[in-house]
């Protein structure tokens, strides 16, 4: 079960530029953190998809093992782990988020 579930990753962070893993939705946000990313993807006006991890424990302990990384958000730019909440609100505080995003081709 937990190989399909890391698949399932693995295919959701490959097949999409910009995906958030999050407890809520974009609409509704069930943490601080994930508000806080939702913010300012929003901000940044780019599409992202946003997968709730609240109601799958296995999903929540995959992605840990994913990304190597103990919490949730978790920011995943065309396929690659950019961090939680701090991170990313570091980076998009220094220009960063948007430097990489327009690296990655979303962002002019």
């Amino acid at each position: 079960m937990k190989n399909e579930v890391l698949e399932r990753i693995s295919r959701e962070v490959q097949d999409n530029d910009v995906v958030l893993y999050m407890k809520g939705s974009a609409a509704f946000p069930q943490c601080g953190f994930s508000a806080a990313i939702v913010q300012i993807l929003e901000s940044l006006g780019i599409p992202f998809v946003t997968v709730d991890v609240l109601g799958n424990a296995t999903l929540r302990q995959a992605l840990k093992e994913f990304a190597d990384w103990p919490s949730t958000p978790q920011l995943y730019i065309k396929g690659e782990f950019v961090g939680g909440c701090d991170i990313v609100r570091e980076m998009h505080s220094a220009g960063e988020l948007h430097a990489f995003l327009a690296e990655k081709g979303i962002l002019r």
